[in-house]
């Protein structure tokens, strides 16, 4: 066997020409609620003490799939999404039926190809049993230092099985071998099947980095994995191509919120992306390899709005004052539920998607958003109209207040029950959502909130200084089509009961708001919120009159009687 062996100086030669090809060495993830960086040795060993014991979720005689990578895969010192970042790892069980295969994710963050081998891959090795499953997905780290104190995990690039590189390893103390990418996923293969066990070779996930034609770059490690699975007959998935073609077709906004603190680690968005993307890639691939892998699996199809009647559809989002009860005529009704009453049903489809107790937030998280997302065609409109529930405890069991602005702000909160969640500002899921409907090709709506029964000074309630500022500001950013259900509302409201003067006396000034609120509470029930039919009916009635006002494409759908 033919060996080429390099001094230290060669070395430096390598890593300098790999940067020049554009290879990304990881930089250090932000650090967790414990202040402390996963990829540094002070915390390996916490992290691996969160890690499970390599085969400890095995049921029964049920093979196991180990996962093998890094922070990307795996990312903070617990793994549980404490630092706002997030591992796909972490998400990709779901898409496996427990009862027939566990899925543990062993990767950790600051790992290479050869640190995991060396450090890591043994006590998996020792775990596996035939019939298991190794998805190998690493390399993000590989391009770094080879015998430095502090990592010592860089390797050599390509997949010549013969190359080397000898020299002193600071960090362990002693002297090191160093080979190829390529060396080190034909390691793994083979003692993957040594113990009976089923290799599969998934590319890396991608960066937040664009090539001189504005597409997401695609990592050359691919092109590695693919010559050394071709060459060991073994199942290769390409997430890079997969989960890169997903980015390419967003805005650069979508991109951005993906990642989270750099242009590698992901955000929860980013995470669950990459996680789908494996999972379809395993379930799509024709190896035959698989197909035992396949059966094992638990892929849901995104549920979707249907309708056959070939029409334009509006998709009406938002909480309680958008659809309610909607069923007794003395009962709480959302003003959706009469979009009727202005809308030409003959000429388009109506389609009530809200959700009462919602906020912008957990009618996101709650994977509401993702069904309207998912139905979307070119020609539809959505109208966004939340408000009501987002100023509300953030971390409490209902998880809906947001972060009281326009701006792209954002937080990690520990959540009352102690898991963690990013949490952004009313603006910001606002844009999430207008751009997610502008990406479908369909046409985005910002409707501001209904306004509420209270009357100070003798006028209705504006919040003109809260929620309307923030929807303004969306609106200025956007550009988005805005109808101020609000005002308009509000304006029809005063004109009926508003009084120009209140008695100077207290008692009877408040006697007299009281009396006020008395007789507008025709148009609410229960409370000073939610609406009751004839109010559904008014504020159906500003939708209407906002549109015309607008000179709206949606306009033309509309009666023509008021």
């Amino acid at each position: 066997m033919r060996r080429r062996f390099a001094t230290i100086a060669l070395v430096l030669a390598s890593i300098l020409s790999v940067g020049a090809q554009g290879f990304d060495n990881l930089p250090d993830p932000i650090g967790d609620t414990e202040k402390v960086v996963d990829n540094t040795p002070d915390s390996i060993a916490k992290a691996l003490m969160s890690r499970p014991q390599p085969g400890s979720t095995r049921k029964g005689t049920n093979p196991v799939m180990f996962l093998i990578g890094n922070s990307t895969m795996r990312n903070g010192t617990l793994g549980n999404g404490n630092n706002g970042q997030w591992g796909w790892g972490y998400f990709f069980p779901k898409y496996f039926d427990a009862n027939k295969i566990s899925v543990e994710n062993q990767a950790l963050g600051g790992m290479s190809t050869r640190t995991f081998y060396t450090d890591l891959w043994p006590a998996i090795r020792e775990a596996l049993k035939p019939g298991d499953w190794v998805l190998v997905s690493i390399g993000h780290n590989d391009q770094a230092d080879f015998f430095d104190a502090r990592r010592a995990r860089g390797v050599i690039n390509g997949v010549d099985p013969d190359t080397m590189i000898v020299g002193f390893n600071e960090r362990k103390q002693t002297n090191d071998t160093v080979y190829s990418y390529g060396n080190y996923l034909r390691r793994y293969i083979s003692e993957i099947r040594a113990k009976g066990a089923n290799p599969i070779l998934m590319s890396l996930t991608p960066r937040n980095a664009y090539d001189n034609k504005g597409k997401i770059v695609r990592k050359p490690h691919t092109e590695w994995a693919i010559q050394v699975a071709n060459a060991e007959g073994v199942p290769f998935i390409d997430l890079n191509e997969i989960s890169g073609a997903k980015l390419d077709s967003y805005s650069r906004w979508k991109v951005d919120y993906h990642f989270l603190g750099d242009k590698i680690h992901t955000s929860k968005f980013g995470a669950e992306m990459n996680a789908e993307s494996a999972a379809m890639g395993i379930f799509e691939s024709q190896d035959l390899q698989l197909k035992p892998l396949k059966a094992m699996m638990k892929v849901e199809i995104p549920q979707k709005y249907i309708t056959t009647n070939g029409k334009p559809r509006v998709f009406f989002t938002g909480d309680s004052t958008v659809k309610n009860f909607d069923n007794e005529e003395d009962g709480m009704w959302g003003w959706a539920s009469q979009a009727s009453t202005v809308f030409d049903e003959n000429r388009i489809t109506l389609i009530n998607a809200a959700r009462a107790g919602r906020s912008t937030r957990s009618f996101i998280r709650e994977g509401l958003w993702d069904r309207v997302y998912e139905s979307l065609q070119p020609g539809d409109f959505v109208t966004i109209q939340f408000g009501h529930n987002d100023i509300c405890p953030i971390t409490d069991a209902k998880a809906r207040g947001v972060i009281p602005s326009a701006k792209d702000t954002l937080h990690v909160y520990k959540m009352d029950d102690g898991t963690y969640e990013v949490v952004y500002s009313f603006g910001w899921y606002l844009k999430k959502m207008i751009d997610d409907t502008r990406e479908k090709g369909a046409t985005p709506i910002l409707v501001s909130l209904t306004p509420r029964n209270e009357w100070p000074g003798g006028r209705i309630e504006r919040r003109d200084n809260t929620y309307g500022k923030w929807y303004r500001e969306v609106v200025e950013e956007t550009g988005v089509e805005f109808i101020d259900m609000h005002n308009i509302s509000a304006d029809a409201l005063d004109k009926m009961f508003a009084v120009k003067k209140l008695p100077k006396n207290k008692e009877k000034a408040k006697q007299k708001v009281e009396r006020i609120k008395q007789k507008a509470g025709v148009y609410f029930k229960k409370d000073h919120t939610h609406a009751s039919k004839i109010g559904a009916q008014l504020n159906a009635q500003s939708f209407a009159k906002g549109l015309r006002q607008n000179g709206s494409p949606l306009a033309e759908y509309l009666r023509f009687a008021k």
